[in-house]
């Protein structure tokens, strides 16, 4: 895990705040907070790739398409 930047006394108190809140400790409230920023950027990324357009077929494919169709079309 990368070291985060270092946060201000009042950012901390804040955290430690919501961590108290959610009964964990301010290193692993941290913690989690880190892991759910990975995985939604992983997320984002999946969902990035999904939506680029499929590559067309290439000189190959194409030949191989041609080769699968009835003579006749």
């Amino acid at each position: 895990m990368q070291p985060t930047k270092t946060l201000t006394e009042g950012q901390k108190a804040y955290e430690a705040k919501r961590a108290a809140k959610a009964g964990m400790s301010l290193d692993k409230w941290l913690a989690s907070k880190q892991r759910e920023k990975e995985a939604e950027a992983k997320a984002k990324l999946k969902a990035v790739e999904a939506a680029k357009p499929p590559k067309p077929p290439g000189f190959f494919g194409r030949l191989l398409e041609r080769a699968q169709r009835p003579l006749g079309s």
